[in-house]
């Protein structure tokens, strides 16, 4: 089984995850992109009260979608999601052994990766497909990963200008966003009046 992962925030999901995801599963023929909702993220400062929220909001825009799955492996662990012992889960569960687990990442969040949890332990277990997060970056800047042993390539898909916390800015003035939002999970964010300033 060819599987990927896309770990995230996703706080919230939006077009362009998607986007992303459909572009991994087709270029790179995966059979499966596991969406992994983040419980507690190390690096990021995020109320924990919106994890079931950003998880039910992911199950919500990936519904009936063919090939995409969510895993509540780190949304059940009720601690920092340390991608490390996500990924030892994993092999787990699905059985894998000799082979890497291929893992969708940001140049942003990529460039940051040696101060990850159990880093040099990660890098042997998984394929990292970066996607662009800015509009122009140059490839060598991320040789010093290579030469670490970072086993990585850049996904050829071009740059979209966005990102979740643009959404969230945008919802929290009520400004709405269309060619971002997914019409399913704006109804959801409605419905429970996140990303409001009270």
């Amino acid at each position: 089984m060819k599987l990927c992962v896309f770990q995230g925030t996703f706080n919230p999901i939006h077009k362009v995850h998607l986007e992303v995801a459909k572009f991994a599963k087709e270029y790179y023929n995966f059979d499966n992109v596991l969406f992994i909702p983040a419980y507690m993220p190390p690096h990021k400062s995020i109320d924990k009260n919106l994890a079931k929220h950003r998880f039910n909001m992911v199950k919500i825009a990936i519904a009936g979608v063919k090939g995409f799955d969510i895993s509540d492996i780190e949304y059940k662990r009720e601690k920092y999601s340390y991608t490390y012992f996500t990924i030892l889960e994993l092999r787990k569960r699905y059985k894998i052994t000799n082979e890497k687990i291929n893992f969708i990442i940001g140049t942003d969040a990529f460039l940051n990766i040696k101060s990850w949890y159990e880093t040099d332990k990660l890098k042997k277990l998984v394929h990292f497909i970066v996607f662009p997060r800015t509009k122009q970056f140059t490839e060598s800047d991320f040789d010093k990963l290579k030469s670490a042993g970072y086993d990585f390539e850049f996904a050829p898909m071009d740059y979209i200008d966005v990102s979740s916390t643009e959404l969230r800015n945008n919802l929290t003035r009520g400004i709405s966003i269309k060619d971002l939002e997914l019409p399913k999970v704006r109804e959801y964010i409605k419905k429970n009046g996140l990303y409001i300033t009270k």
